[in-house]
């Protein structure tokens, strides 16, 4: 198991269509570092955001695509998303009011 402090967890929000109608229903979207558990994901969006509880937390891992440069093959960064289901009395989670 990783050791990763809160405040490393969460890299940044995701913005999208999709991400953003799924807020209605209390979801939000954020990338996280590749090693983190959703116990990890759980306490860090709790103490980052004043307010929030969550509810359950989905992952999924999404690895690096291979890219082509001349001969010359490559792999980008693998990614991990988490979306984070808070509970009905929560409170929203301000970076994305206003959006």
């Amino acid at each position: 198991m990783a050791n990763i402090k809160y405040y490393d967890v969460i890299l940044k929000p995701v913005v999208t269509e999709k991400s953003m109608n799924a807020m209605a229903e209390k979801k939000y979207t954020f990338l996280v570092h590749t090693d983190a558990t959703k116990v990890q994901i759980k306490e860090a969006v709790e103490k980052m955001f004043e307010g929030t509880k969550v509810k359950k937390v989905n992952t999924m891992n999404n690895l690096g695509k291979t890219k082509r440069r001349g001969m010359t093959f490559g792999k980008t960064a693998k990614t991990k998303k988490a979306i984070v289901q808070l509970t009905e009395d929560s409170a929203d989670i301000e970076i994305f009011e206003g959006l």
